[in-house]
C-alpha cells in the first residue's frame, strides 16, 4: 500500500504541474528582437512627418534615427535639411530603410506568434487602462484601448522584466501617462496594435509596433522607445528617445550609410541602454517623468537611401 500511495501522490503532483504550466506560460511575455529598427525613434512605411503646432511649442526632439520605407525625400519632412527644421535630431534621416522596416515587421509578427492571449481575466484588458498597476507579463486588449490617467508598470525589482500589450484594434491616450516603478525598464515594454496609436498630451514608454499610423499631438507628449508604424508617424509637439539611439549624428543615412554609433547607419540590432541607464536617479527608463531626451542635438543634414 505504501508503494501505491507514493506512486499515486507522485502522479497527482505531476498532473498538477501539467495543468498549471500552460496557464503560467500564458502569463509570460516573450520579447521580440527589434534588430536594426531599435535605433529608430520613428520609422514609418510611408514616412515620418514633424509638424509645428499652433501656437508653437518648444523644439521637438528625436534621440535616434528617423526613416521611411520609401525612398522619396518628401516621405520624411520637418527634419534637417528642411529649413527651418521643425524637429531636432540626434541620429540620421534614413530613406529606403528596408532592413529596419523588415526587422520591425518580423518583430510585429513574432509578438503575435509567440504570445497567444492568456485565458484569465487579469491579463485580458478593455477600456481605460488608467489607474491600473500591472506586473510583468502578457496582456491582451479588446476593443479600443484607452488611457486617460496614469498606468503604472511594477517591475518587482527585476530590470529584465518584460511587458507585452497586444491590442486587437487601436490605442488612444489623452492626457495619460505610463510610468515604471520598482526597477523595471521602459525598453522592455512592447505595444502591438492591429491598427492606429494616438497619443495626445501623453507621456508614454515602450516600443510601439502599430498596424497602421502613430500620431503624437498635444503639449508635452513624449515616448521612451521606438515609434514603428506600418503607415506613417506624425509628430506634433512630441519628443522621442529611442532605446538604442545612436551616440551622435553625422554622416549619411540609409541602411548601409554612415553616421550613428561607430560610423554605421544603425546599431545593427545591439541594445546599448542597459549599462548606461540602470540605477540612475535621473534615468528616463525608470520613470515616466523624463522622456524628452536630449534637446541639444541637431541631426544630419543629408537625406539618403539604401545603397
Amino acid at each position: 500500500m505504501n508503494h501505491l500511495q507514493k506512486h499515486f501522490s507522485a502522479s497527482l503532483i505531476a498532473l498538477a504541474a501539467l495543468l498549471t504550466a500552460p496557464l503560467q506560460g500564458a502569463w509570460a511575455a516573450t520579447a521580440p528582437s527589434l534588430g536594426t529598427a531599435a535605433s529608430f525613434g520613428a520609422l514609418g512605411g510611408t514616412g515620418v512627418t514633424c509638424t509645428s503646432p499652433i501656437p508653437a511649442l518648444p523644439a521637438i526632439t528625436v534621440a535616434g534615427n528617423v526613416g521611411s520605407l520609401l525612398t522619396a525625400p518628401s516621405s520624411v519632412t520637418g527634419f534637417p535639411p528642411d529649413s527651418p527644421p521643425l524637429c531636432s535630431l540626434s541620429g540620421t534621416v534614413q530613406l529606403g530603410a528596408t532592413a529596419a522596416y523588415a526587422d520591425f515587421m518580423t518583430a510585429y509578427t513574432a509578438i503575435d506568434t509567440n504570445n497567444p492571449c492568456p485565458v484569465d481575466a487579469a491579463h485580458n484588458l478593455s477600456g481605460d487602462l488608467g489607474g491600473m498597476t500591472l506586473s510583468p507579463g502578457l496582456y491582451c486588449i479588446s476593443g479600443v484601448g484607452l488611457l486617460s490617467s496614469q498606468l503604472t508598470l511594477d517591475g518587482g525589482g527585476n530590470a529584465n522584466a518584460v511587458w507585452i500589450f497586444k491590442a486587437a484594434s487601436s490605442i488612444t491616450a489623452i492626457g495619460g501617462s505610463v510610468v515604471m516603478t520598482n526597477g523595471g525598464n521602459a525598453c522592455n515594454v512592447y505595444w502591438r496594435t492591429g491598427t492606429a496609436v494616438s497619443l495626445d498630451a501623453t507621456q508614454f514608454i515602450g516600443n510601439i509596433l502599430a498596424g497602421s499610423a502613430i500620431t503624437f499631438t498635444g503639449v508635452g507628449s513624449s515616448l521612451t522607445g521606438s515609434a514603428l508604424a506600418q503607415t506613417d508617424v506624425t509628430m506634433t509637439g512630441a519628443s522621442i528617445t529611442a532605446c538604442s539611439a545612436p551616440a551622435g549624428g553625422g554622416g549619411n543615412g540609409g541602411d548601409n550609410g554612415n553616421g550613428g554609433d561607430n560610423g554605421n547607419g544603425h546599431d545593427g540590432g545591439k541594445n546599448h541602454h542597459s549599462k548606461d541607464h540602470e540605477g540612475s536617479s535621473n534615468n528616463p527608463f525608470e520613470s515616466g517623468d523624463n522622456h524628452n531626451g536630449n534637446k541639444d542635438h541637431n541631426g544630419n543634414k543629408d537625406h539618403s537611401s539604401d545603397s
